[in-house]
């Protein structure tokens, strides 16, 4: 079959036409990939930039961890999955063992694996993945949306992460790609006074200016704007960071009110220092941070605003392409793009 393959602890990516076939093991089904989406990790692991690496992938593996597909074959022992089932995958894997497991927080599983870094991915004609990862999409939810769902999720977890803190407040998302949208689109959804987008990339500022968002460059406007909008409040109620830039942050401790809420969402590539005494103590801000999904609550609350109409996503794909132009998708990911998926079915 077709895959994308990391073969090597160096930059770059390996289309291969002749990839292993995947078997189902116990407890285990093959998927037939449908679409699979790319996101800043596989660019990552593209690179193998510091960030990739300290994930210490299995290699060689095939990547991708953004995907949905056509059960093609189930393993021994499992019985509520069938040929035939259309699912999207969870990409952690986690333990089920550890104390987050067994408290509720299986999103901080002391021992998580990741689909496409620990175990093949999704970058293929078909994988075989545990029966565990899978989410049985309803039928009016179509492949290419189940391929965009697992971050989706990671939007979905952000809002929940700030306690749902965005009806009627002042909302700020500094990076427009597409976890960063999502937030910025749900937030507006659910009542948001006001939502600020802070995005260097034109063209996606130009995707959120299209749903209705005040859009702005990075740099010292977002402080007079943000106040401008907030009156006497004296900042936004929260701000959510998902673009991992290093830049980012300071910026944002400036802009949220005193007794504000920032989460962090995007991995900055090197550590940052934060003023504690000046924006913890004295200023009262709360710093969040998430990693993937509530498992499995986001998925569930993901699934009933789908169900509900109120969130749609395909307007999130721009551009679909062959595993065979895998370098060509990467490169789309720092350009005019926002979800790039791979279709192994094209060409």
């Amino acid at each position: 079959m077709r895959a994308v393959l990391k073969t090597s602890a160096g930059r770059g990516a390996t289309y291969a036409p002749d990839a292993a076939e995947p078997k189902a093991g116990d407890q285990e089904v093959v998927v037939e990939i449908a679409a699979a989406s790319l996101c800043g990790t596989d660019r990552e692991c593209y690179e193998w930039s510091p960030a990739a690496q300290a994930f210490n992938l299995n290699i060689p593996t095939v990547l991708g961890h953004e995907g949905a597909g056509t059960v093609v074959d189930v393993g021994a022992g499992v019985t509520d999955l069938r040929p035939g089932d259309r699912v999207a995958l969870e990409s952690h894997l986690v333990c089920g063992q550890c104390f987050p497991c067994r408290t509720g927080s299986a999103h901080a599983c002391e021992r998580t694996r990741i689909l496409g870094m620990h175990i093949d991915g999704v970058f293929a004609e078909r994988v075989a993945v545990p029966r565990d990862i899978c989410v049985p999409l309803p039928d009016a939810v179509s492949l290419e949306t189940g391929a965009l769902l697992e971050s989706a999720g990671v939007a979905v977890h952000a809002i929940q992460r700030s306690g749902y803190e965005v009806a009627g407040r002042g909302v700020i998302v500094s990076g427009g790609g597409p976890v960063g949208l999502v937030v910025a689109h749900l937030s507006h959804l659910m009542g948001a006074a006001y939502v600020v987008v802070v995005e260097p990339n034109p063209f996606r500022r130009a995707q959120a200016e299209k749903l209705g968002l005040t859009v702005l460059e990075p740099g010292e406007a977002l402080v007079e704007t943000v106040r401008g909008l907030s009156g006497r409040r004296g900042g936004a109620d929260v701000a959510f960071e998902c673009s991992g830039a290093a830049a980012a942050l300071p910026s944002l401790f400036d802009a949220v009110r005193t007794d504000g809420t920032i989460v962090t969402v995007g991995h900055p590539s090197r550590p940052l220092p934060i003023d504690i005494a000046a924006h913890i103590n004295k200023k009262g801000i709360t710093l969040r941070g998430i990693f993937g999904r509530r498992l499995w609550e986001t998925w569930e609350q993901t699934m009933l605003l789908l169900g509900s109409g109120r969130l749609d996503l395909d307007w999130l794909i721009t551009h679909r392409l062959p595993l065979s132009q895998v370098d060509e998708a990467i490169g789309l990911l720092t350009g005019d793009a926002c979800k790039v998926l791979l279709v192994p079915g094209l060409g």
